[in-house]
C-alpha cells in the first residue's frame, strides 16, 4: 500500500492557537515530525497539543525556545497517531514569532 506523506507549513505562529492540518485528521493519520523554529531576537515559549472533543492533550507545554533556535518535538522514529476529530494546535508566547513544519502520513488505517 502506498503511503501519502504530507507536510504542513505554518508561518508566523503567535499567541492564538493555530491548527496545523486544517482542523481535523481523517481516518487514522500519523504525525511523524513537528519542528518549531523561533524567528525572533528573543526567547519564546510554545505549546503543541491535540484537541479532541474540546479537551486538550499536550505534547509540550511552555517549552522554551531560545532566539534563532529550533526544536523537533516528534523525532527519531517516534509517531503520534491521530484519528478523525483530532486537531493538532500550536501557540507561541509572542506574536508572529514561530515557524512550524508538521510532517504526517495520511490514512494509515481506517
Amino acid at each position: 500500500m502506498a503511503q501519502n506523506f504530507r507536510t504542513y507549513k505554518l508561518k508566523n505562529v503567535g499567541t492564538s492557537a493555530v491548527e496545523a492540518f486544517g482542523g481535523n485528521a481523517d481516518s487514522y493519520d500519523a504525525i511523524v515530525g513537528i519542528r518549531c523554529a523561533n524567528t525572533t531576537a528573543s526567547s519564546i515559549n510554545f505549546d503543541a497539543y491535540i484537541t479532541k472533543s474540546s479537551v486538550d492533550y499536550y505534547l509540550v507545554k511552555d517549552a522554551p525556545l531560545p532566539s534563532g533556535s529550533s526544536l523537533e518535538i516528534i523525532a527519531h522514529g517516534s509517531k503520534v497517531v491521530v484519528e478523525s476529530g483530532d486537531s493538532l494546535k500550536l501557540k507561541s508566547s509572542a506574536a508572529t514569532s514561530m515557524d512550524v513544519l508538521v510532517s504526517t502520513v495520511d490514512a494509515i488505517s481506517t
